[in-house]
């Protein structure tokens, strides 16, 4: 049994933990290390390793203070040399070059955004989970999943009605509409996936501004017929 656990979701900040009970994995460090010391009970040592997605701050915030402390941090080429980052603990990988960690055996996989972005798909003997936000879409497949945590920030309509009524810039609406998953998008994707051992789904980094929570929960429960949470509610 796999464990994901939010600490932060949204563009303030993004930080989650993926535990197989052997090896507990650090996802994003979008927030100040003094906030992910306190999620974790003040024992970072539990964390085995590190992995971030893309250089935006809101994921990669604290990755310096996380590799001050010990810990290994996996990311592409860019979000080191966009952070000055180098060192030991810098790990760097390449989409579709697998590597492992602690009890994981990890591949890297390239998402859609304005600047170089991984997803992961993370397997140890507990189970399969697939994690991937701030894209587009996803362009690859994926068998025996146990549990997915993806990237949903908005839906077309709400957005569209958003930029209709002033609330919205349209070059925002467009930056969004090119660099981020729609609800339409992620429910395009669960449908062309294998769901058939998924035990949980969770959405990630809802848009306060063009999303609805309740509606993005009862369309993806509906699509899957599995549990589905939204990071950081409940």
């Amino acid at each position: 049994m796999i464990d994901f656990h939010t600490i932060a979701s949204g563009s303030s900040g993004n930080t989650y933990i993926l535990d197989d009970g052997k090896s507990k994995i650090l996802i994003e460090m979008g927030i100040p290390i003094t906030r992910i010391k306190k999620a974790l009970d003040f024992n970072l040592s539990s964390v085995a390793f590190a992995l971030c997605g893309h250089l935006h701050s809101d994921h990669s915030l604290a990755i310096k203070d996380v590799m001050k402390a010990g810990i290994d941090v996996y990311a592409n080429r860019e979000t080191f040399d966009a952070l000055h980052l180098d060192g030991h603990r810098a790990k760097v990988v390449v989409p579709l070059r697998q590597f492992s960690a602690g009890t994981w055996d990890i591949l890297p996989f390239e998402g859609i955004h304005d600047v170089p972005c991984l997803g992961f798909l993370m397997v140890s003997k507990e189970g399969r989970a697939l994690y991937l936000s701030d894209s587009n879409f996803v362009k690859y497949r994926f068998k025996g999943l146990n549990l997915i945590a993806l990237g949903v920030g908005y839906s077309v309509d709400i957005l569209k009605e958003n930029v209709r009524a002033g609330r919205i810039d349209p070059g925002l609406a467009n930056r969004i509409l090119r660099n981020h998953m729609s609800l339409e998008t992620a429910l395009d994707f669960f449908k062309a996936n294998d769901m058939s051992r998924v035990e949980e789904i969770h959405l990630l980094h809802l848009s306060d501004a063009n999303s609805d929570e309740e509606r993005f929960l009862s369309a993806v429960e509906k699509a899957t017929g599995r549990p589905v949470y939204v990071a950081g509610k409940g």
